[in-house]
């Protein structure tokens, strides 16, 4: 996948950038890490520049997890108590909990938002309950903005860091990242097991 990538972004510049962060976010095996640590060592090689490097990775983040909140307001989370109902002890949800999360998401989701975009496995997918909970398209665009442009621009200086040695990239950030879906999966289980509802 590295190969294509690089194709990509030799093709397309930045605007290839532009296209490959909006598909990272809608078909999530595509590595932001790899995408926008290539950009920097375009970077590095003289080949791009920082600034417009940034701009396209994240106009191309923030507009690939546009969809997903959007379908979540289209949804809206009262058209899932069923679902709820049914499938609770394995979404660890049962109703009143599910309320109190949106309760949450409309006091505190644009924090929740902006930290998730540092997780390498929570940054797409937050976007569909902050839809659901109907937080404002500006606050979900500025946040996301923001907290996408710290996670580029770390991934921007260790591509440029690294120079023409791109697989060290993935050799940091893949154990981190495995790591993190360990820790999110074991807890998951956990809750499976302990998961008691309170009633719908």
């Amino acid at each position: 996948m590295n190969e294509w990538i690089l194709q990509a972004i030799a093709d397309g510049g930045y605007w290839g950038i532009v296209v490959l962060m909006a598909l990272e976010n809608i078909f999530p095996p595509i590595p932001s890490e790899v995408i926008m640590g290539m950009g920097g060592i375009a970077v590095a090689q003289g080949r791009m520049e920082v600034l417009p490097l940034m701009l396209a990775g994240t106009v191309g983040s923030t507009l690939g997890n546009y969809p997903w909140f959007l379908l979540g307001r289209a949804l809206g989370y009262k058209r899932l108590r069923p679902f709820v109902a049914r499938h609770g002890r394995w979404l660890t949800l049962d109703w009143p909990a599910m309320r109190r999360l949106v309760a949450f998401f409309r006091r505190h989701g644009q924090w929740v938002v902006f930290v998730m975009r540092f997780s390498p496995a929570m940054r797409t997918m937050i976007s569909l309950p902050a839809g659901l909970a109907k937080m404002g398209h500006a606050r979900f665009l500025v946040f996301t903005f923001a907290g996408t442009t710290i996670w580029n621009a770390l991934l921007v200086w260790a591509g440029w860091h690294l120079g023409q040695h791109y697989e060290l990239l993935g050799r940091y950030t893949g154990p981190a990242s495995v790591a993190l879906t360990v820790v999110l999966v074991g807890g998951w289980l956990w809750r499976v097991v302990r998961w008691n509802p309170r009633g719908v």
